[in-house]
């Protein structure tokens, strides 16, 4: 037991290890154990190191691919740019996959869908709702079959809005969602279980509440995404405001 117990210490602070590196951990804590033990111990506690699961982002060769537009492209201003993805969250009963997108200037989370499926309508749901809070002038997506669907590409054409998608295998040109999935998994998601799918579902809405209004950002100097959002909107609608006002007057 106090061996089991030491397992799930190491696990619980590097929940990526698997036997092997916890293993390395013990032995550098001092304790002499072999891996199969280990090993053993871990199947017999039903710990195991947290993996990538199912792909995400298949594409589909029938679709078209566009050119990623973001290079060296200084974002200055909200709703300049938004990203896009997809990611896997293991639940009661199976896969359940979380689209979420978010406004790369106030890491503002615009909208967000969950669904048992991969397909396009639950992203299509969660696009239309993103763009009740405002119009962005690009959206960057990986390659995935959802975003190169024909839905998704003539709806964001019939918006006016500019398709940017990351080349494959650049996991960094779509940086700022990717952490923000880090930051869900590793600031709730791995630290909870969830006995249904509504629980799982109250927990990303609270989360993300969490993160927009009341998490503060280092890189935001310290503010959080909501202000920073809702403060630069309501700057440009009253700087059109009196351009339109001078409009009228000359």
């Amino acid at each position: 037991m106090d061996l089991l117990n030491a397992i799930r210490d190491a696990w619980e602070r590097r929940p990526f290890y698997g036997y092997r590196r916890i293993t390395k951990e013990l032995r550098a804590s001092g304790l002499k154990v072999n891996r199969k033990r280990v090993q053993r111990l871990m199947g017999s506690g039903g710990i195991r190191a947290i993996y990538p699961g199912p792909n995400t982002s298949q594409g589909d060769k029938r679709h078209a691919i566009h050119p990623y537009l973001l290079r060296d492209m200084p974002i200055e201003r909200v709703n300049q740019v938004w990203m896009v993805d997809i990611t896997y969250l293991r639940a009661p009963g199976g896969f359940m996959y979380l689209v979420a997108l978010i406004d790369v200037y106030s890491r503002y989370v615009v909208s967000w869908s969950l669904s048992n499926t991969l397909d396009t309508a639950f992203c299509m749901d969660a696009l239309k709702r993103a763009l009740l809070n405002g119009k962005p002038d690009i959206i960057n997506s990986d390659q995935g079959c959802q975003f190169t669907s024909d839905e998704w590409v003539h709806y964001l054409q019939e918006q006016g809005i500019q398709i940017s998608m990351t080349g494959k295998g650049r996991c960094n040109d779509n940086i700022y969602i990717e952490r923000f999935w880090r930051s869900f998994k590793y600031e709730e998601f791995y630290l909870n279980e969830y006995k249904s799918l509504s629980a799982l579902r109250n927990a990303i809405y609270d989360y993300i509440e969490f993160y927009n209004q009341q998490r503060w950002h280092q890189a935001l100097d310290y503010k959080t995404p909501a202000s920073v959002y809702f403060e630069q909107e309501s700057k440009e609608s009253k700087v059109c405001e009196q351009e339109n006002n001078q409009a009228i007057f000359y």
